[in-house]
């Protein structure tokens, strides 16, 4: 019976073992396919290693130089191969001077500042001060020249049996101490008669027909005052109007 061929009852064997039982012999090994036979790792051969990282490549010459260059501006050093901590050390020593003559400049700004805002505050109140006390005493020149003019009028009065003309002479000595007053004080008369009307000075109380020039004051009711120059009182007076 043909190997290929099985019995009936008997269990069909692989081809491959059949060429392997039959034609091995010691000697004369069998080439197997390599299809047929998973391949074996070899005992001898040592495990996969993952890749190594590579190390960076040192930086040129020329880099090292260019940021030693850069530190150095940064210190304010010209020179690459110079020791950066003792020119750290002398930058900081400069700046702690530069910094102690800041403080120091601050510090007189700041008193000169304080003495000069005492001193404003020091003027400003002598100048209210001052201010009140011309507002207060204005009118003490004024007052002081009056008191004359009261005696004289108290005089007049308290002398018993005056005859008419020793009391015409007093009130005339009285009136000019009191126009000696007024001028000490600033005070001056405005009498208009026979000027020309002004409306700034002048109270006119009425139109009158006369041979005199229209708008001249013709008649002088109540005198005027200015007190330097400022009017206190106009004069009321009558102006001219051209005849009809």
């Amino acid at each position: 019976m043909s190997p290929h061929h099985a019995a009936p009852g008997e269990p069909l064997r692989p081809l491959a073992a059949e060429a392997t039982a039959s034609t091995a012999t010691p000697g004369n090994p069998v080439n197997v396919e390599p299809s047929s036979v998973p391949p074996q790792p070899a005992a001898s051969e040592p495990a996969a290693q993952p890749p190594a990282t590579p190390e960076p490549p040192a930086p040129p010459a020329e880099a090292v130089g260019t940021e030693a260059l850069e530190i150095g501006s940064l210190l304010d050093v010209e020179d690459p191969n110079i020791d950066f901590d003792l020119a750290l050390a002398a930058t900081i020593r400069d700046t702690e001077a530069r910094l102690a003559e800041a403080e120091t400049l601050a510090a007189e700004r700041h008193d000169a500042w304080l003495r000069a805002k005492a001193e404003t505050e020091n003027v400003r109140r002598r100048a209210q001060e001052d201010i009140a006390k011309a507002s207060k005493f204005a009118a003490e020149k004024f007052a002081g020249a009056m008191l004359p003019v009261k005696d004289s009028l108290e005089t007049a009065l308290a002398t018993p049996d005056q005859t008419l003309d020793k009391l015409h002479e007093g009130v005339e000595l009285t009136l000019k101490q009191l126009i000696t007053a007024f001028e000490s004080a600033g005070l001056v008369e405005d009498n208009p008669l026979g000027q020309k009307f002004d409306p700034n000075k002048h109270q006119a109380i009425g139109l009158v027909e006369h041979e005199a020039e229209p708008n001249t004051v013709i008649n002088v009711l109540q005198k005027g005052y200015l007190l330097h120059g400022r009017v206190i009182r106009p004069a009321m007076v009558m102006v001219a109007k051209a005849k009809t």
